[in-house]
């Protein structure tokens, strides 16, 4: 199986002047947005560029050989995938610069973006996805809350000054997850006259939005340009509204999560695997997700929200790898911030629990009636029972009594 690492390896060599941009390319950009290019690049407002090949070298400089670990979330890969595009002939001499990062807990946002200069007179503009910060995966979350994000609004003025610094020449738009998201949402609400200049937009498996925007016509006017890209068995490209058509691809890794790594994406040639449609977990998946949804309240999906990312940073941890990294120590913090939840906050969290987990299993279950023509309806029903009583119990019985002596009796049934 090709990835984008091997079509550097093979197809490095030919400049875009010979064979022309493509969802490949995309891609590669996409991912290397993710470096963290502090005190190598310019930012937005500051004139300047450099090839891609000194600043790899620069970040090679600065961060060790092996590069900074990208943490549990970013796939490790893409210190190497810099090194790769910058040894190139196809993306070395690739002027990048316009560099903005922005990490603010009290506002929830998690962003950041940067240009490529391509040799065919084009602008690309990469935003990042989401990253190992709980902030990020906090303002995620917040997409089904709220109408708009922070990283939206800051990427939609991010693509009005990058206009503005490149009067003159054409704009591609992409990002993977989150930034495939605000890839689509700068192109929609930004101004006419920039969005004449826009050629394409790629959204690369990411999320949709609270709102449909398809009725929008400033969405209308660009929807033939946006290209969404998903794998076979998408989980996050899944979640919220989308309205854009679909270029479906194969992924190598197994059903789930993990596809939604574009390192496992198959590459043929100068384009990926294409597939007719979604699998039948893919499709599962997406009415899963559409009937918790539907089925929680804009003040639920809140309350579950705030609940799950109170629980979260009760641990002390900032970031997933920390979660990773000190299982038992958070295991145990976010027990105790799941106790000191008032009854309202924590009813409300585990009725969402309950609903992803009950529409969960009866995707499964009906999955495999599909596959294999049992009846496990008995199944399904005893399944939703367990997971009734586990919730009632955990929130209607005390883990421990305190006896008159002041000393604490333990619950022999917990």
């Amino acid at each position: 199986m090709a990835n984008i690492l091997d079509y550097l390896a093979w197809r490095g060599d030919i400049p875009m002047l010979i064979d022309g941009f493509n969802e490949v390319d995309n891609l590669i950009l996409a991912k290397l947005v993710h470096i963290n290019y502090s005190g190598i690049l310019t930012g937005p407002d500051t004139d300047g560029s450099i090839p891609l090949r000194e600043a790899a070298h620069a970040y090679f400089f600065m961060r060790g050989e092996a590069g900074e670990d990208m943490g549990a979330v970013v796939p490790g890969d893409i210190p190497n995938l810099l090194r790769l595009a910058a040894e190139s002939v196809r993306f070395g001499n690739m002027r990048v610069g316009a560099y903005e990062e922005i990490l603010d807990e009290e506002l929830q946002e998690q962003f950041a973006a940067f240009c490529a200069e391509l040799c065919d007179g084009t602008v690309y503009v990469a935003f990042r996805g989401t990253d190992d910060t709980l902030v990020g995966w906090k303002e995620d979350l917040n997409m089904g809350v709220l109408e708009t994000i922070p990283s939206q609004r800051q990427a939609l003025d991010y693509l009005q000054r990058i206009a503005a610094r490149y009067p003159e020449r054409p704009l591609r738009i992409g990002g993977h997850s989150k930034g495939g998201n605000l890839a689509v949402y700068s192109a929609v609400y930004a101004p006419e006259a920039v969005q004449d200049r826009i050629i394409q937009i790629y959204n690369n498996d990411g999320p949709g939005f609270r709102s449909d925007l398809s009725e929008l016509a400033a969405y209308q006017r660009i929807a033939s340009r946006i290209q969404t890209i998903k794998p076979q068995f998408s989980i996050v490209g899944q979640m919220l509204e989308h309205s854009q058509s679909v270029t479906v691809v194969h992924s190598v890794a197994g059903s789930g999560i993990g596809q939604h790594n574009g390192f496992t994406w198959e590459v043929y040639g100068r384009e990926f695997v294409h597939l007719p449609d979604f699998s039948r977990g893919g499709k599962r998946t997406e009415e899963t997700l559409e009937n918790v949804m539907s089925e929680l309240s804009i003040p639920q999906r809140e309350a579950f929200v705030e609940a799950f990312y109170e629980v979260l940073t009760g641990t002390g941890a900032r970031t997933v790898s920390d979660l990773n990294e000190e299982k038992l120590k958070s295991a145990a913090g976010m027990l105790k911030t799941y106790r000191d939840l008032d009854d309202e906050t924590r009813r409300a969290l585990n009725a969402a629990i309950m609903l992803l987990l009950k529409r969960s299993a009866k995707s499964f279950m009906q999955d495999v009636r599909d596959t294999q023509g049992k009846n496990v309806d008995g199944l399904l029903r005893k399944a939703e029972d367990f997971l009734r009583r586990f919730f009632d119990a955990g929130e209607e019985k005390p883990d421990s009594t305190e006896k008159p002596d002041g000393t604490e009796e333990t619950d022999p049934g917990k």
